[in-house]
């Protein structure tokens, strides 16, 4: 069948009934000719009537292509009349045919709806121009040009297509031409051909070209761009093989191969695991496949460094002398015993078995006591490497664990690196201030240190970036923390705690003499023949200059002393100068602390306590007064809800006592009561000021004096109990320095008297209490009947 031309379609005379063929993917504009392949039953059926007629359908985009059987909501309104120029039966059942598009048409409405669709339609005629105006000419113009810069961008137009726009003039031919032609989407094709008028179809396709050769313009700058980067590489490739080349007939050698040998030797010389070693060869042999300057090759090549260098077997041999231990230990330390106690149980374990597991230490302690230097002692005194990390204010979980490899610019965690910096598997790593770690989004480092701190799990310790598993197990783990509080319980049950509390008064003096003055000596440039500091004038710096259970500020303070005695002798002074408890304010200025003032005489409603605080232990003066009221209690002081608790429950137990103690009952209800605990800017909290609490609270209520020289500090409950409390060794070292010489302690915590040290009790009476009823036999001036004798003990 000849395909009908232009003249013979105005001449076809167009139906009000047509079959309709909902098409997809595609919009059909008139005088278009295209094959379609159709295998829905509904358009088989539809074509089928079509042929069987006039061999008319009406063309119609649907609005989804992934609807299989549309319905007249899932079909648009306006498609193209065509006619079926060809039809052609395929084997599967499907039908092939060649239609070409005649003219638009809008549907009215749907007169059949089974088997096919019939619509009724409303055929749109097109007015051709008689006289195209310059206005449109100039459009119709600038569309040409504009598909001829598509055309030289790579847009693939058949030659006939390409002739027949250079022809044509009408500005709706045009413009349903470049449409079909331009791959349009439907929505954008549907647009297109449900403009009406001409002129205004024609510049909407302009917009769509200008948008396309926009795109192309860019597209074909990406592909120049990348055509002349491949250009530069293979160029370079070509001149790097030549070089190549070059060097072999001058028998020189190939720097590639000499690095990949030099690898190869020295994964072989670090005898990695069989399992370590096979990932080091894998990833050699692709670093010897790829180009030296590639980005993944220089990856490869940092990858292979580090395995390389971590020792995988390399260990130093441990010192099992314990008497050359001891006299490192007490050679670089003052005291604590303690923990030199451990470490040579340690050494004596490991000289009878051989082997064991690597041991878990945990240093809790307050600021300046020792712990990191004593880790560094340990080390000498095992003969091992020290290695050192700081863990406060951690919040990446790849610290610990290090990053992936995908990450540019990764690297193993602080662990790894740690053990590449010591260069053997048993170093002493000291991990410093593991209660200040973080967490956030990027993961929580504490829960990645339960693997590194558990002998069971750490044999096979996973680092991300490496990516193989490192021992870990000869590895003497010690951590350092000023509370144990903040630890995670699961981290804390890992660990071996030692507490190292403060120094007394004698202990810094001794410290002072012994470590701290002969190092400040020679760092200033002098020696104790030109400057001497009395033991005077050193516990006097220790009580008036610096308060904290550490060191760290009464050496400063001895450096602050001999940089003036160093400026004295840099002048010209050659005469000896010693520093005295009466010169020490010449060279250190006026004391910046005073001792607790001593009550000259017995008070009601003054009540000593001891505290225990991060930087040691001190007193506390609690005061109560009663005053004309309703009854109300007022707690002053900065005190935490705890000790607020601890305020009512001791008087909730004054009140209950009140015929024992002889108050009024009337004074409860026509009086109010003030508590205040001093230095009200510093925070406080805690229960065990609760016995402080209520002999204050009873001795105002009795107006009864209570005795200055008693210092207590126990837990009270309702009934009057007296629990248990902690940081007995701050306790009683801040009594000790206060001159107080009598102490009321919980019964319970009689036992704990044995850890403390022989000389931090002597001088002291320590009066042992069960209840209250024992402590207000004690402290009141005119001493009642108690409820049992309490417990007294004398040193």
């Amino acid at each position: 069948m000849s395909e009908p031309s232009e003249n013979e379609i105005k001449e076809i005379e167009i139906p009000t009934k047509l079959p309709l063929l909902p098409v997809r993917d595609i919009v059909v504009f008139p005088h278009m000719v295209l094959p379609l392949f159709v295998g829905r039953a509904m358009s088989v059926k539809a074509i089928e009537k079509a042929v069987s007629e006039n061999r008319m359908v009406l063309l119609v985009a649907q609005k989804s292509l992934e609807v299989e059987s549309p319905k007249p909501a899932d079909i648009y309104r306006l498609g193209t009349v065509g006619t079926i120029m060809r039809m052609l039966k395929l084997s599967d059942g499907r039908i092939k045919i060649l239609v070409q598009g005649l003219s638009k048409a809008k549907i009215t409405s749907f007169s059949k709806r089974t088997p096919y669709y019939q619509v009724k339609i409303q055929n749109i005629e097109e007015t051709p121009f008689v006289k195209i105006p310059p206005e449109v000419e100039a459009i119709v113009r600038m569309v040409k040009e504009q598909m001829e810069k598509a055309i030289s961008f790579g847009k693939f137009l058949v030659p006939d297509v390409i002739a027949l726009i250079e022809n044509l003039e009408d500005p709706g031919r045009l413009a349903d031409l470049i449409a079909s032609n331009l791959g349009l989407k439907v929505e954008a094709a549907q647009e297109i051909l449900e403009t009406i008028d001409p002129v205004e179809r024609l510049r909407k396709v302009s917009a769509l070209m200008a948008k396309e050769l926009h795109v192309m313009g860019m597209q074909q700058k990406i592909q120049t761009e990348a055509k002349g980067e491949m250009d530069k590489v293979q160029r370079e490739y070509y001149l790097r093989e030549q070089v190549k080349a070059i060097q072999k007939e001058l028998g020189e050698v190939d720097e590639r191969a000499k690095e990949v040998e030099e690898f190869r030797e020295k994964i072989t010389a670090a005898k990695m695991p069989q399992k370590v070693l096979k990932e080091a060869n894998k990833q050699l042999r692709r670093l010897e496949q790829m180009h030296p300057d590639s980005s993944e090759a220089s990856t490869v090549r940092t990858y292979l460094e580090w395995m390389a260098e971590l020792p995988w077997s390399k260990q130093t041999k441990d010192k099992l002398d314990i008497g050359a231990a001891q006299k490192v230990l007490d050679a670089d330390h003052y005291d604590l015993e303690k923990v030199k106690e451990r470490i040579l149980e340690y050494l004596a374990v490991r000289k009878m078995k051989g082997k064991m597991k690597g041991t878990i230490l945990c240093f809790v302690g307050p600021p300046g006591v020792g712990k990191t230097s004593l880790g560094k002692s340990i080390a000498r005194a095992l003969g091992r490497k020290f290695v050192r990390i700081s863990l406060g204010g951690m919040r990446d979980e790849a610290e610990i664990r290090g990053h992936r490899r995908t990450y540019v610019g990764a690297l193993p965690g602080r662990l790894i690196q740690g053990m590449k910096q010591a260069g053997t598997m048993n170093p002493v790593f000291m991990m410093d201030e593991i209660d200040k770690i973080g967490s956030d989004f990027r993961g929580d480092p504490a829960s990645a240190l339960l693997e590194v701190l558990d002998p069971e799990q750490n044999r096979d310790f996973s680092d991300h970036y490496l990516a193989v598993p490192y021992d870990l197990s000869r590895v003497m783990f010690i951590t350092t923390a000023n509370q144990i509080d903040p630890i995670p319980i699961p981290l804390r049950d890992r660990m071996e705690m030692i507490d190292l509390s403060g120094y007394t008064t004698e202990e810094k003096v001794g410290i002072a003499k012994h470590f701290l003055l002969p190092r400040q000596l020679e760092e200033h440039g002098t020696s104790p023949k030109r400057v001497k500091i009395s033991d005077g004038a050193i516990e006097k710096i220790v009580t008036d200059y610096t308060r904290e259970a550490g060191v760290r500020n009464l050496e400063r303070k001895i450096a602050q002393v001999l940089r003036k005695v160093a400026r004295r002798l840099a002048e010209g002074e050659k005469k000896h100068t010693s520093v005295t408890p009466a010169n020490l304010h010449r060279f250190l200025g006026i004391p910046k602390f005073l001792p607790e003032m001593e009550i000259e005489t017995d008070e009601v409603g003054v009540a000593t306590g001891m505290a225990w605080t991060p930087t040691g232990g001190d007193i506390i003066r609690i005061e109560a007064a009663m005053m004309s009221g309703k009854g109300a209690l007022t707690l002053t002081g900065s005190l935490g809800d705890v000790m607020k608790e601890s305020a009512q429950t001791a008087l909730s137990f004054i009140r209950s006592q009140e015929k024992s103690l002889k108050i009024n009952a009337d004074i409860f209800a026509k009086n109010d009561l003030h508590l205040h605990v001093p230095a009200g800017a510093i925070p406080k909290d805690g229960p065990s000021a609760g016995i402080t609490i209520a002999s204050a609270l009873a001795s105002a209520l009795t107006e009864t004096a209570l005795r200055r020289d008693i210092a207590m500090t126990g837990e009270i409950t309702l009934r009057g109990r007296v629990l248990p409390i902690g940081g007995l060794k701050e306790k009683i070292l801040a009594a000790k320095r206060a001159g107080l010489e009598s102490i009321i302690l919980p019964k319970q915590n009689e036992k704990d008297l044995e850890e403390i040290p022989k000389h931090l009790q002597k001088g002291l009476k320590f009066i042992f209490a069960a209840h209250m009823e024992d402590v207000l036999a004690v402290i009141f001036q005119k001493k009642r009947p108690a409820r049992k004798p309490p417990g007294k003990k004398t040193i």
